[in-house]
């Protein structure tokens, strides 16, 4: 008889390895049903998520093999900045996956235990109420190698992926070489690999510093689409790297108006300027370290500035508040998360 009524797998499964198969097979044991939290999710397609949230359910189904009935999966958003928001969903995603296998039930509150891969996996902190469970540790390949892996230009330097992962889940990858979707992801991988090679005679790794601009007017705020990798053709708050010679604010102001246009005096804008916010989610940049400093500007009613899409930049537009906060799946990087600090 199983010890558990649920068990919680949470991880991101980008791909799911040798680790989280663990996961899995401990919660299979242990419980009569498994909740797997896909994290993640949510996001466009990119060099560090290459693949969505419904190629790594298939994933999971597959290494699950006979026990796929006994799993209900659902997606996870990773919150970098709001580890609260990051349990409520989770405990929300669980509830409603019980509700939904259990319709109408009553009686005691069923048993669940959770294992939690992602960081920081404190899920005896964030989940008090839920028990955790034990998982034999096992030996994950860094991140960046398994992207090295799975972007290799030649079979042969694929093939050490078979080592790293489930094989059901090795032939979905294969099968995921031959698509459109690892195309433009490997140009991505291949364009920040190119970037971090420039600097990777330094001594140490540099840390990065970039201001952004969330401009708002009239209900609407202001979004570039990237004109080159890393990020090509996603939608994006304007902004850049900060000059050795500048002050983090002016930087937001000089790349405000070098990618779109817009042209306004710095004293105007920080008559406008709301609230600004440091985000420094360690893994936000896959071009390294980067640090942003976000300036939350409202300007004041009146004609709607023209802007035009120049510099590093392909288009820029004006776009409803409300309709921005949909577009999770096409904004680049952490800059969700950052207009959701702002404006949500």
């Amino acid at each position: 008889m199983k010890r558990l009524d649920y068990a919680v797998v949470i991880d991101r499964f980008d791909p799911l390895d040798l680790a989280a198969l663990s996961a899995l097979r401990r919660g299979l044991e242990e419980a009569v049903n498994v909740i797997v939290l896909i994290g993640a999710s949510g996001g466009p397609r990119s060099a560090r998520h290459p693949w969505s949230f419904e190629d790594r359910a298939a994933m999971v189904r597959a290494a699950a093999a006979e026990a796929a009935p006994r799993l209900m999966l659902r997606p996870l958003g990773d919150h970098p900045y709001d580890a609260a928001a990051r349990t409520a969903e989770a405990q929300a995603q669980v509830a409603a996956a019980i509700a939904e296998h259990r319709p109408g039930a009553a009686g005691r509150a069923p048993v669940i235990g959770v294992i939690d891969l992602q960081p920081p996996g404190e899920e005896a902190e964030r989940f008090a109420s839920w028990g955790p469970l034990d998982v034999p540790t096992a030996e994950r390949l860094p991140a960046f190698e398994l992207r090295r892996l799975l972007f290799a230009d030649t079979a042969a330097g694929f093939e050490p992926m078979r080592a790293q992962v489930p094989l059901p889940v090795f032939d979905l990858i294969a099968a995921f070489r031959e698509t459109p979707a690892w195309s433009e992801a490997a140009d991505e991988f291949r364009a920040v690999a190119a970037y971090r090679k420039s600097w990777a005679a330094a001594p140490y790794p540099p840390t990065f510093v970039t201001a952004d601009a969330v401009v708002v007017h009239a209900g609407q705020v202001l979004l570039i689409q990237r004109k080159d990798q890393p990020g090509k053709g996603q939608w994006a708050l304007p902004g850049g790297f900060v000059n050795p010679d500048e002050r983090v604010f002016d930087a937001a102001v000089r790349e405000l108006e070098e990618e779109t246009g817009l042209t306004a005096p710095a004293a105007v804008l920080r008559e406008s300027l709301r609230g600004s916010g440091v985000f420094d989610d360690p893994e936000r940049s896959l071009r390294g370290r980067t640090i942003t400093h976000a300036f939350h500007f409202d300007l004041r009613a009146g004609r709607q500035p023209a802007v035009r899409g120049t510099d590093d930049a392909a288009h820029a537009r004006w776009t409803p508040v409300g309709a921005a906060l949909e577009m999770q799946s096409a904004l680049f990087e952490d800059h969700y998360w950052i207009l959701r600090h702002f404006l949500a």
